[in-house]
């Protein structure tokens, strides 16, 4: 008697869009409906004056019409290229802390947007210790949970298919929580220094061992570190402290420790069912260990000897000593860094493995970073976002009336209307992103390259499309670590101006 089953495919996820004329957002149809309304008005005046107020038309509007393989109209990119200039004038892109640096505190601190990050530790209601996170110009807190994946080696299907089941569901649960504004899964690999696995050993050896067991033992702990890597996982979870019964009141830090304390153990349970092994909140002294090693790849080593407990590095001290921020990398205390951002998702279905490749280490690349950003909506949003969703792909479906729909529009307006169906059901709704980050030690030009072609093939095969962070390496480097950085607070365009276009 055998057993057969389907293999289980993913996917239908979708990019918010605005509705608008030829694909130019809202924002873009509304400039386009007033500059006709102001070439109709002068047309009653003089042919010229019309020709003329057309043509300024068709120069505001070009920007907007012409979109890059991103999805980036010309607006946004010559946004981020003024963005970049300014801060280049101004020497926003050189860091230096220390005693003798820029910084006015004398310490090592986060670069950046992580400059007024301040960290307590607290206790959670099984008495763990966990480190809050306090983000004062967001009015955001934060929390850190280290897991430890089982990994899909020599495990049946069906139980990846559980496992993946069991993470949409707790990704779904997160749209339940009380002001969660962001949540944040960073896989980083690295080479094994082996002082993990040494201490290990050495703490489980007994006395009147036998030889032939000491000189096993010794070979392993000698030799299996040049060949295997460092994987860890960590789970950022940030909160509003915006209070639910006052809109301008915020609740203090001690008041927000209580709760995510009472929160984090419903948190941390359910991760074990979704593969994710044994869930723990990491403490200040662990999470400013993993920046330090950040930020100094040459310290890894160190750190793992004496353990990530007992390093001593302050949370004022996590930062690096020096960094330099180039358009296209990167440079932080002797290491090169460049981050990447997922520009498109992968199309049609995909199968539970489509990252694999992504996420395992490589030979090539000293430490890599993979960072899923989410967004989770709340019951009411998902309802809210579904069904305009829904109307904006019938809106561009129909074209108007004037043409028949193309076969990608009706295949979005079936998407649309099956996620509807999924959350009127209890489904889900969470934005979501990537960030990818690949350190070397040193500013070799061609090793960097080789580094460049090798995170795109990666890319390539996950079936995504990376966008280079350019004129914004420092952020997207911060944005990729586990410091619960809810990006699109910390931009001066509103989100409303945003999505319009």
């Amino acid at each position: 008697m055998t057993d057969e089953r389907a293999t289980l495919t993913y996917g239908n996820w979708r990019r918010p869009q605005s509705p608008g004329i030829a694909g130019m957002g809202l924002l873009g149809t509304g400039i386009l409906i007033a500059g006709m309304v102001v070439v109709i008005i002068l047309l009653t005046f003089s042919i010229v004056l019309a020709g003329i107020g057309i043509l300024v038309v068709a120069v505001v509007m070009a920007p907007l019409l012409v979109k890059d393989r991103h999805g980036r109209n010309g607006v946004q990119r010559l946004t981020a290229r003024a963005a970049w200039a300014q801060g280049r004038t101004r020497g926003w892109r050189i860091y230096r802390s220390g005693p003798i640096g820029r910084a006015k505190s004398g310490r090592f601190q986060i670069p950046a947007l992580g400059a007024g990050i301040t960290a307590v530790d607290a206790e959670d209601a099984f008495n763990r210790p966990f480190v809050l996170l306090h983000h004062p110009s967001t009015g955001h807190v934060s929390t850190v949970i280290e897991t430890s994946p089982d990994g899909n080696a020599l495990v049946d299907e069906a139980q990846v298919d559980q496992w993946v089941a069991h993470w949409g569901g707790w990704l779904a649960s997160l749209g339940q929580e009380t002001n969660l504004v962001g949540a944040s899964v960073t896989i980083e690999t690295a080479p094994d220094s082996g002082s993990r696995l040494e201490r290990e050993v050495n703490t489980h050896i007994v006395d009147g061992a036998p030889a032939l067991a000491r000189q096993v033992m010794g070979e392993i702990v000698r030799d299996y570190p040049s060949a295997s890597a460092s994987i860890t996982c960590r789970i950022a979870l940030t909160w509003s402290r915006q209070s639910a019964f006052g809109a301008t009141r915020r609740r203090s830090l001690d008041e927000m420790a209580i709760e995510i304390g009472n929160r984090l153990p419903g948190l941390t349970q359910p991760l074990s069912a979704a593969g994710g092994g044994a869930a723990v909140p990491m403490t200040t002294a662990g999470l400013a260990a993993a920046i330090r090693v950040a930020y100094d790849p040459s310290v890894h080593s160190l750190v793992e000897e004496a353990g990530p407990q007992n390093a001593g590095i302050p949370w004022e001290d996590a930062g690096p000593t020096a960094a330099q921020e180039a358009a296209d990398h990167y440079w932080h205390d002797g290491a090169t860094s460049v981050t990447w951002a997922m520009s498109v998702a992968p199309r049609g279905l995909v199968f539970s493995n489509v990252l694999a490749k992504l996420l395992a280490p490589h030979r090539d690349i000293t430490r890599k970073r993979v960072t899923l950003l989410y967004r989770p909506h709340d019951a009411g949003q998902s309802a809210e976002l579904v069904e305009r969703d829904r109307r904006d792909a019938q809106f561009a479906a129909q074209g108007g009336g004037r043409r028949p729909a193309s076969a990608r529009n009706l295949v979005s307006v079936q998407a649309t209307e099956q996620a509807a169906r999924e959350e009127a059901r209890g489904a889900g709704v969470t934005r979501f992103g990537m960030m990818v980050t690949a350190t070397v030690i040193g500013a070799d030009r061609d090793r960097m390259r080789q580094v460049e072609s090798t995170v795109d093939s990666l890319g390539t095969a996950s079936r995504i499309v990376l966008r280079r962070l350019w004129g914004s390496q420092s952020a997207g480097f911060l944005a990729a670590l586990p410091l619960g950085l809810v990006i699109p607070a910390h931009l001066k365009v509103p989100a409303s101006v945003r999505e319009a276009m």
